[in-house]
Order: structure tokens, then sequence, then C-alpha cells
């Protein structure tokens, strides 16, 4: 008799389990899902490697990613590892002295020994050179993001599928932006 109330019991067990199992599926089914109009492709940059991907893989030509500069976090450094190639011949703006091969980043004297550092994105082309050199021997403060009034937001980025970091994710479109520094 007690091998009877134990199956009884196993199968009971058994059943709620399974009746479990189905409504936790049914609600994962129902559960509405983030469409492409409520979410948005975009890079963390904590998990970028400066791979120079987004500058190749984007469908866009310039890519729709671009290099955004977090005035807060700067130095403003007179010698900037964003801006200046790591062995420069001077410290002048000249191309050959410039981590950016399209001249991107602009360089304005502050006072002494400050300067501020402005990233145009017509000229950007994502090659995250000046990012590398800025996490490198910096701070950090260059980095680099989907902008979304160029993204055509497709359904399989191109930048995201040859992402060796897998930096890039789908969020919300009403916080579309991943800024440095920020959880």
């Amino acid at each position: 008799m007690s091998g009877d109330k134990d199956r009884r019991g196993f199968l009971k067990s058994l059943g709620r389990l399974a009746g479990l199992a189905a409504v936790a599926g049914l609600g994962a089914w129902a559960r509405p899902k983030m469409s492409d109009f409520q979410s948005r492709w975009q890079l963390d940059p904590r998990k970028c490697v400066q791979c120079g991907r987004c500058a190749t893989a984007c469908v866009l030509k310039p890519s729709a990613v671009k290099c955004v500069h977090a005035h807060a976090i700067c130095g403003y450094c007179d010698l900037c590892t964003g801006f200046f190639v790591s062995q420069p011949n001077s410290r002048n703006t000249g191309a050959e002295n410039q981590q950016c091969p399209t001249g991107a980043i602009k360089r304005a004297f502050v006072e002494d020994p400050y300067f501020e550092y402005s990233v145009d994105p017509e000229k950007c082309i994502a090659c995250a050179r000046c990012v590398k050199g800025c996490t490198s021997f910096g701070n950090g403060s260059l980095f680099l993001q989907v902008m979304h009034d160029r993204c055509q937001n497709c359904n399989q980025c191109a930048i995201a599928r040859v992402c060796p970091a897998q930096a890039f994710s789908r969020i919300s479109s009403k916080n579309p932006y991943r800024l440095k520094g920020a959880a």
C-alpha cells in the first residue's frame, strides 16, 4: 500500500511540474517581443576591442558607427594619445602626427597646458584608431557608438555579426546610447 502512495505522490508532483512548465512556456510565448521600433542596435563601449570592423563591415559607407567624446571624463591633455600617434614628430596638428586618417578629431587650445578635443562625425569613418590610443594610454574619453540618425536599424546588423567582442546588442529606443562609464 505504501508503494502505491509513493507512486501517486510522484505522479502528482510530476503532473504539477509539467503544468508549471506549460504555463511558463505559454507566458514566454505570450510576452510581447521588443520590436524593431522599440529597440536599436548599439555598441557597448566597455566591451569594444577597437578591432576596426565598424569601419569595414557596416552596410553604409561611411559607417553608421562614429567616435564620440565624453568631455566630462577627458583630461584635456597636451599629449592626447587619442589625437596624436604614439611617437609624434612634434606636438603640432600635422597629419603625420595624428591618429585619425581623416582628420575627424579637432584640437583647440584652452589654456596652458590644456586642449579641447572634438570629433567631426561627417569625417569619422569608425576606424577606432583614436579610441584605441585613448583607451590604451589615456582615460578612455573617446569611444564608438551607433548613430541612430544614420543607422538603417538592420534586423541582422552586419557589424554585430562580425564583432569579435560581441559588443553589439539591441537596446531600448527609449535609451538608445550607452555612455562610457555608465552602467
